[in-house]
């Protein structure tokens, strides 16, 4: 199975609902990040799909994370990120996220100040010559059920 064939067999897991609004979210975030290497990690409690100017995680920008009831844009480092409108949530040392009530959000300027915020932070820079790579990163042998009960 190729990489991305894997990918829609993670996200159809997922409710028709929440794989939805992934795809679109994910179409998205690909145009405004060209060259970013796209590291999926299929972990216990929930789907992430990073994206990366390495296959580094800890060089990751930001992730699109899926949990069986809604869709969040995690930034790997958002503390500090201007952020006027209050839209981050989280109180750990680097890692703040939104969640997605549909891939619209991603239009939104507030949401696009962090976007482009975190793009330019980012310690090592998204190369856009670059093609686009999917690299499934690990996959785990135990999941926490992907749809609600």
């Amino acid at each position: 199975m190729t990489p991305r064939e894997q990918l829609d067999v993670f996200l159809d897991r997922f409710t028709p609902e929440v794989a939805k609004r992934t795809r679109r979210a994910l179409a998205k975030v690909r145009k405004l990040c060209p060259g970013a290497i796209e590291l999926v990690y299929d972990n216990y409690n929930a789907l992430a799909i990073a994206f990366a100017p390495t296959e580094r995680l800890a060089d990751a920008v930001f992730s699109i994370t899926l949990y069986p009831r809604w869709v969040s844009l995690f930034f790997t480092h958002g503390k500090g990120l201007p952020d006027p409108e209050k839209l981050l949530r989280g109180s750990g040392a680097r890692i703040r996220h939104i969640v997605l009530g549909d891939a619209a959000a991603l239009d939104d300027p507030a949401v696009r100040v962090l976007i482009d915020a975190a793009l330019a932070r980012a310690a090592k820079p998204l190369d856009p010559h670059r093609k686009r790579r999917l690299v499934i990163q690990s996959v785990s042998a135990k999941r926490r059920p992907r749809r609600p009960g």
